[in-house]
């Protein structure tokens, strides 16, 4: 049943609000308000504050004297009647009081009509001309119009178009959304089986791993039209005007089929329902047209539904189940092999200078999302560029790399001889710690120039490979390490410094998952004493113990960190003489590779 269209009313019909509001305030309200202001006193009164001194000025008129008194430095207007008293007009020349008769003057009609009428009509139709112009234009004949609150854009397949060659390291995800390609160019070889295209397909993912960059693709791939829009703007303060956006959006996109619906972070709308008293009445009455209307679905019609969200968990089930949504495709954090393949893509897009080490690149930004990757080519064409370059080298991808991890480096800060010593021998007790374990991922840079991030100086272990499984013993090896940096302060200082602030907060983070979710603790066991946070977005787990059990976790905790610790200070005190070698020479260049800090550990020649 479609809503009946309203014919739109006529101009004077608002000319005629208009003359009855101006009317209204001319000869009602103005007078009120005049009144208001004017005291009303007997004669007697009158004569009396001429006699007083108190008026300074007055005006006769046929029905009644109108006169200024002043009294505690403060005007007032006041008016009494008319008495018949020939001796006033002396009595006011006496007191030096100024006075006047009133003359009624002809009032001129049409200058009249015009500014109490003509020019407030005139006004309201001009400002009301200038909205409707802004509105229309706001409509447009472009896009999808959502009950005249906006437009939600359709892209057309000639329009940026994006193919499955601008989406890398998601091969998973672009195979699960070829049968959605494979269904809109040809509907009819699934039609002779009886088979139906799923009507509503779950981007899941973090941030920045190309959710919404894939959807276009899929609608490049499929060449049809492409709707995308943001959960967000389904949201209204009015009542009822979400779900009329649902309805409007959908009915558009039948009449395009076969097209592609792109509702980017649905979370906003398609939150779990609840039979709690504070609930978003707004918001559910629009998750439930959207149900609503992907029940309404008749199969193989060829309108395709892609969302994209980052937090799964809080979704209604009702949106999840079978005939709404179903499939979701897991858009992860690309490994090795695909943040190559997203570089290489990236890279095309710069101009390069000879071979460009992608494998070292890639490995250097392990857990890094697409968009942190492009991020970072374009802040090494950034750097090119002010080195005086034209070109991207493999030295401005890994600066490009330690600017987003650890900040610029900050020209103007002056650590004192004192400070410089501590950075120093802190970040080769991170150095020496790792070199000495046979897990530990080689060292590639030590620096002790300061960061904007805040970092003193900060030490590079890149891994040779992937690795998706940590042992306890890997945890156990990173933990030391982290605990390096204080432990060289206290072995050669003697003292310990706030440089180790950040390393206690990562130590303390590993130990306690390994207590509370890995059942890496022999006191615990394979016990969840944790629940996980979102999958995505990071964020703490709530705990699921006892006030009792949670004190002996904070023991445990401490008691992994200490046994780390003691095995970095051992490391230390036994090559001495190299952290004291490695140190100097830190301190001299400011800056080395892992490669001059193994030939002096291994006592080569630099």
């Amino acid at each position: 049943m479609q809503d009946q269209k309203k014919n739109p009313r006529s101009i004077w019909y608002y000319y005629a609000i208009v003359f009855l509001v101006v009317t209204l305030i001319r000869w009602l309200i103005m007078p009120m308000i005049m009144s208001a202001q004017v005291k009303v006193t007997n004669y007697s009164e009158f004569i009396n504050s001429v006699e007083a001194d108190e008026v300074t000025q007055v005006q006769f008129s046929d029905t009644e004297i109108k006169y200024i008194t002043e009294k505690d430095g403060k005007m007032y207007l006041c008016k009494t009647g008319v008495v018949d008293n020939p001796q006033l007009p002396q009595m006011l020349q006496e007191k030096n009081i100024t006075y006047t008769a009133e003359i009624p003057e002809t009032p001129n009609v049409f200058l009249s009509l015009l500014f109490s009428y003509g020019l407030p009509i005139l006004l309201f139709s001009l400002i009301g001309r200038r909205i409707i112009r802004n509105f229309r234009g706001k409509m447009g004949p472009a896009g999808l119009s959502i009950h005249g609150q906006g437009t939600a854009k359709v892209y057309k397949p000639d329009e940026d178009k994006k193919t499955f060659k601008d989406v890398a390291g998601q091969e998973e995800a672009k195979e699960s959304l070829m049968e959605i390609i494979d269904y809109l160019n040809n509907p009819i070889k699934y039609q002779e089986v009886g088979a139906q295209c799923p009507k509503g397909v779950l981007l899941v993912g973090p941030p920045g791993t190309g959710k919404t960059l894939i959807a276009k693709a899929v609608a490049g791939e499929a060449d049809v039209p492409f709707f995308p829009i943001s959960g967000s703007e389904f949201v209204e303060m009015f009542v009822g005007r979400g779900a009329a956006r649902v309805r409007e959006l959908f009915e558009q996109a039948n009449k395009q089929a076969p097209c592609i619906v792109f509702i980017d972070e649905i979370d906003t709308i398609g939150k779990r329902r609840d039979s709690q008293f504070s609930t978003n009445d707004e918001r559910e009455q629009t998750l439930n047209q959207l149900l609503t209307e992907m029940d309404g679905f008749e199969g193989n019609k060829g309108v395709i539904i892609l969302a994209a969200t980052n937090r799964p968990e809080v979704l209604d089930p009702a949106l999840l189940r079978p005939g709404r949504f179903d499939r979701q495709v897991r858009m992860e954090l690309p490994d090795l092999k695909g943040r190559e393949a997203i570089l290489e893509v990236h890279l095309n897009r710069v101009k390069t200078a000879g071979d460009i080490d992608v494998n070292f690149v890639a490995r250097m930004t392990a857990g890094a999302s697409g968009a942190q990757l492009a991020n970072i080519v374009n802040e090494a064409a950034l750097r090119a560029v002010r080195m005086g370059r034209n070109s991207v080298t493999t030295s401005d991808l890994v600066e490009s790399v330690e600017t987003v991890i650890a900040g610029a480096e900050k020209k103007n800060a002056i650590l004192s001889k004192k400070e410089k010593e501590i950075v120093a021998y802190h970040e080769i007790g991170h150095a020496l710690v790792a070199a000495k374990q046979s897990g530990s991922a080689p060292v590639q840079k030590i620096t002790i120039i300061p960061r904007t991030s805040g970092a003193l100086g900060y030490t590079m272990q890149v891994e040779e490979g992937e690795k998706s499984l940590f042992s306890r013993e890997d945890a156990l090896q990173r933990l030391e390490v982290l605990c390096g940096g204080r432990a060289a302060e206290e072995v050669v200082f003697d003292s310990i410094t706030t440089g180790a602030s950040n390393d206690i907060e990562k130590a303390t983070e590993i130990a306690r998952n390994m207590v509370t979710r890995y059942g890496m603790s022999e006191k615990f066991g394979m016990m969840a004493l944790e629940t996980g946070g979102n999958n995505y977005l990071g964020g703490g787990g709530q705990s699921t113990c006892s006030p009792e059990t949670a004190r002996l976790v904070d023991e445990e905790v401490r008691d992994i960190i200490a046994e780390a610790y003691d095995g970095a200070v051992k490391t230390l005190k036994e090559n001495r003489e190299k952290m004291n070698e490695l140190a100097g020479y830190l301190l001299e260049k400011e800056t080395i590779t892992g490669d001059e800090f193994m030939k002096i550990l291994e006592g080569k020649a630099v």
